[in-house]
């Protein structure tokens, strides 16, 4: 008898607990389907109460923390989303009510948006494994490997999925930068190419485009990549302060200040690396066309963010001079026409020579010149010099003074002399001392002005 009630007892807990799960399961999925209806309707309040009310019951119900979390990243609440994500990898239970890929899709998106990149990259492999005929997944690892530094990596994954599907534009473009940063440009070009040709609308790769035409120097296709690059919101900036580098190699320094300037202008942060090297850039324009008030105004902003910012230091320090003394001041920004009288001036009261001949010359001017008449030389005959008068920036080298010694010799003139608003570097003094050059850097400059203004 105890046998049967035992039995009884036994089958009617099989049943209870068979009842549950069947109730469960028709029950669990028609509330989940109701809550997905309002998460459609935006009723984003009404789905949470739905869904913690289940949770209530049932904490560790894997699908009711799906949803709570799709819940809030529809609600514009990513760090609640990725908290529930994380529960339910923790506790591991996919099907229909969670499809797996999906589920990995989207925590991989959460985990790249707070820069949790290796924990990205784990979902993505998983996905790959799991679908290894699947482009996209190969392609996100290839991404994240490059932005990691694992070039190497990268690569092998950006071809296999170019690999399983050739009209995966993205992936094509992600291959190109690959091979643009480990100095692969001709393959580098072809992807880019390739990846416009099936993904029109990445701009990012007319950018990339535009810095391997501008390094082969054909700046007319350059200037035209950058110009569409400029579609492109997270390459914009960069665009444009590449379409200024790129007219500055052209010379034509006018043109690249425009652009330098719009993308100076667009820079919301001044210490992003945009807006420092826009600014840079806009000031060695600037100093090129003897606007140098402008220009120091760009390097101080520089400064102020970033003091070790390239030569800016060197260049406030180079032009300190310039705010205290008018002359050097009027060297370096007056007119071509005025700059040319001071230095006759120069000539004469500061070096004792007298003018002959005036021959133009990039940055500066020549002139051809003897020594003032004396008493004491009346009857001697007087050597020509060829005077070289320049106002640049950038340390002279060697190949100034060669520069002028070609010059002396297609002149017959045996003795010259260089003045610049800079100075020499060590070749450049080296080279000059056992020859009939002489050299005047900045400072003696400011004597000879001093000289040529006061006399």
């Amino acid at each position: 008898m105890s046998f049967v009630i035992i039995l009884i007892v036994f089958f009617g807990i099989a049943v209870g607990v068979l009842s549950f799960f069947l109730i469960r399961m028709i029950v669990t999925p028609k509330r989940l389907s109701a809550v997905a209806d309002l998460i459609k309707q935006g009723r984003y309040q009404a789905a949470t109460k739905a869904v913690k009310a289940m949770l209530a019951k049932e904490p560790r119900n894997a699908a009711a923390h799906y949803y709570l979390g799709k819940i809030y990243q529809a609600d514009g609440k990513p760090e609640l989303a990725l908290m529930e994500f994380k529960t339910v990898g923790d506790i591991g239970q996919f099907g229909h009510e969670i499809p797996e890929a999906e589920f990995r899709r989207l925590i991989a998106d959460l985990y790249e948006r707070f820069g949790q990149l290796e924990e990205a990259l784990k979902e993505y492999i998983l996905l790959a494994k799991g679908d290894p005929r699947n482009a996209e997944y190969f392609y996100q690892c290839a991404r994240i490997f490059d932005e990691r530094g694992k070039a190497d990596v990268a690569t092998k994954y950006a071809r296999k999925a170019v690999e399983l599907d050739p009209r995966h534009g993205k992936a094509h473009y992600m291959l190109g930068v690959i091979l643009y940063k480990t100095k692969h440009p001709l393959e580098a070009k072809a992807e880019f190419e390739l990846g416009l040709k099936f993904d029109p609308s990445n701009y990012d790769s007319y950018y990339y485009l535009g810095k391997l035409m501008k390094e082969s120097n054909d700046y007319t296709g350059a200037l035209l990549a950058f110009e569409r690059a400029q579609k492109s919101p997270a390459l914009k900036i960069k665009a444009l302060v590449e379409r200024g580098g790129t007219y500055m190699s052209q010379g034509s320094y006018d043109n690249a200040a425009i652009e330098l300037e719009r993308a100076v202008k667009l820079a919301k942060d001044d210490g992003s690396s945009e807006s420092l090297y826009g600014r840079y850039f806009l000031s060695l324009c600037y100093e090129k066309m003897k606007n140098i008030d402008k220009a120091i105004e760009q390097w101080e902003k520089v400064y102020a963010k970033k003091p070790q910012f390239r030569d800016v230091a060197e260049k406030l320090t180079q032009y300190q001079e310039y705010r205290t003394d008018d002359r050097i001041k009027d060297y370096l920004t007056c007119g071509q026409e005025d700059f040319i009288e001071l230095c006759k001036l120069t000539a004469m009261n500061g070096l004792n020579l007298a003018v002959r001949d005036v021959i133009p010359t990039p940055n500066g001017v020549d002139f051809i010149t003897v020594e003032n008449e004396s008493d004491k030389w009346l009857g001697t005959k007087k050597m020509p010099r060829l005077l070289r008068f320049l106002r640049v920036s950038e340390q002279l080298d060697d190949s100034s003074v060669r520069s002028l010694l070609d010059n002396m010799k297609k002149l017959g003139i045996i003795r010259g002399v260089i003045v610049t608003s800079s100075g020499f570097n060590r070749s450049a003094m080296e080279f000059a001392e056992n020859r009939s050059v002489e050299l005047y850097h900045k400072e003696q400059l400011q004597e000879l002005l001093k000289k040529a203004v006061s006399s």
